[in-house]
């Protein structure tokens, strides 16, 4: 990808962090913003330069990269950028890679000035993927601007979705499957255990079958994805079509929140 390229990348929690890094350590000229301010930290140390509000963040960029908690979070963001007239020039792609949902997508799309575009690029994938540069990206916009389609694939494997939003839409589905299929094997564990069954015994033998990727998340040590936006993600979904079952595993979510800020594969315990 052309270096020579000014990128922001605005939100450094635990999976921006590591995407922004990994664009500095390929030579990107990296701009950072984080609504706290001492996450920037170690990454103005790797060479980016910090700035203290978004709209600072945005001002000189040719790219601007989003990678914030839920809609809310994205729409302060955009407000803090819009508010200011002179943030965004004609040119300017905006990439938003949070998982927020098509709708979120398509109301800031109808915010931005004329000649700013806007893909929703949202990543499958943890914080060991997003520092190596091997996350599955799941683009909503089709062609691709040139330099969007460079920046994506400098983050991983890029999947082009279809028109503006699907994306998006497609995440809602894909990060869902994963919640769901991590509730349900730990359930089976809880099963079990009142069953008197060891649980390696259990574990060993739900991988060997069709939950196999899910006993593998639910057991994962090198993931950081809270269950408190694994539940928004679940929230987010169940607003599209009756869902009973995600409803359920959103109910189970939000009944521990003493695991709000732990890692998904906690709710097996």
């Amino acid at each position: 990808m052309d270096t020579t390229k000014k990128i922001a990348f605005l939100g450094l929690g635990h999976m921006g962090a590591p995407m922004a890094r990994h664009l500095l350590a390929q030579g990107h000229v990296l701009t950072v913003w984080n609504r706290t301010p001492d996450k920037a930290e170690p990454l103005v140390a790797a060479g980016a330069t910090v700035a203290a509000t978004p709209a600072g963040a945005v001002r000189d960029a040719d790219l601007v990269v989003t990678m914030l908690a839920d809609p809310a979070a994205l729409r302060a963001v955009s407000d803090g950028i819009l508010s200011d007239p002179s943030a965004l020039r004609p040119g300017v792609h905006w990439i938003d890679t949070s998982t927020v949902g098509p709708e979120a997508v398509g109301a800031l799309a109808k915010r931005l000035p004329e000649g700013v575009t806007l893909t929703d690029a949202p990543v499958m994938g943890s914080v060991d993927r997003a520092a190596t540069g091997t996350l599955w990206v799941l683009a909503g916009g089709d062609p691709l601007p040139g330099p969007v389609s460079e920046l994506l694939t400098t983050l991983g494997e890029v999947t082009v979705c279809g028109p503006a939003g699907s994306g998006a839409a497609l995440k809602l589905v894909l990060i869902n499957a994963v919640v769901g299929g991590v509730g349900l094997v730990a359930e089976a564990l809880r099963l079990g255990q009142a069953l008197g069954l060891p649980e390696e015994l259990v574990r060993a033998e739900l991988a060997r079958g069709p939950l196999a990727g899910a006993v593998a998340r639910t057991y994962a040590d090198a993931s950081h994805f809270p269950v408190a936006l694994a539940a928004k993600d679940v929230a987010l979904a169940t607003g599209h079509a009756p869902l009973p079952i995600l409803e359920a595993v959103r109910a189970s979510l939000t009944a521990r929140p003493e695991l709000a800020d732990r890692d998904l594969s906690r709710i097996r315990v």
